[in-house]
């Protein structure tokens, strides 16, 4: 058998991920093919399959890479509430700056890295005394509006409009002045709100949330 090439010698599972995160950073989940990732990685697919059987494995292995960091540095802690909202801030800003991870995690709940999320939201949950038949409900809950959230807002900050439009001040401050001409009687709630949406924060709008529904677990 001739002798492999050191160029598929330096080939490694972790140098094929990481590519990978590359790829589906800069243009999603649809575009990571084993051709472009052999392209990106100056080799050929089927280097790449004797390391990673197939798309889903990768993509699987791409979401743990990322995922873990993010629960390793939020175990523990005394407060449940606080890790909550440590962790979900955590998930907002990595999906913002990976934006397929939010669907992944939301396609296959049962991968490694997925079920350890959704152990550290539940366990929270059940720390903070929620009642036993509402475990479920309540930390699925927040897991769905966590990954929801965070994942409108990557693509708003992806989208058409604002790569190429207005700033996002100018949007929405084009926004609020269009519906402070709406008739107030017919449109009550979002005159109340226009200065609002105008000036608000995404991150902070995104924790406020998501105390809304931490305060609403803590009366169950």
């Amino acid at each position: 058998m001739p002798p492999r090439s050191r160029r598929t010698d330096a080939l490694s599972r972790d140098r094929i991920v990481d590519a990978a995160i590359d790829l589906l950073d800069a243009s999603g989940a649809d575009a990571l093919t084993f051709r472009a990732l052999g392209g990106a990685l100056d080799t050929g697919s089927g280097a790449i399959y004797h390391h990673v059987a197939g798309k889903d494995e990768l993509l699987a292995a791409a979401t743990d890479a990322v995922l873990r960091p993010i629960l390793a540095a939020a175990a523990g802690g005394d407060d449940p509430r606080a890790a909550i909202r440590a962790l979900a801030l955590a998930l907002f800003d990595t999906v913002d700056e990976h934006p397929w991870l939010a669907a992944q995690v939301m396609a296959d709940p049962g991968r490694p890295a997925n079920l350890l999320l959704s152990e550290r939201i539940g366990g929270a949950v059940l720390a903070m005394g929620t009642p036993e038949e509402a475990l479920f409900d309540a930390a699925t809950a927040i897991v769905g509006y966590v990954l929801g959230s965070a994942a409108q807002n990557a693509a708003n900050a992806r989208s058409p409009l604002a790569r190429s439009g207005p700033s996002r001040e100018e949007l929405l401050g084009g926004v609020a002045a269009r519906i402070e001409q709406l008739d107030p009687d017919e449109f009550p709630y979002l005159r109340r709100i226009a200065a609002t949406m105008a000036d608000h924060d995404d991150r902070a709008q995104f924790l406020a949330g998501l105390d809304l529904l931490l305060a609403g677990i803590d009366t169950l």
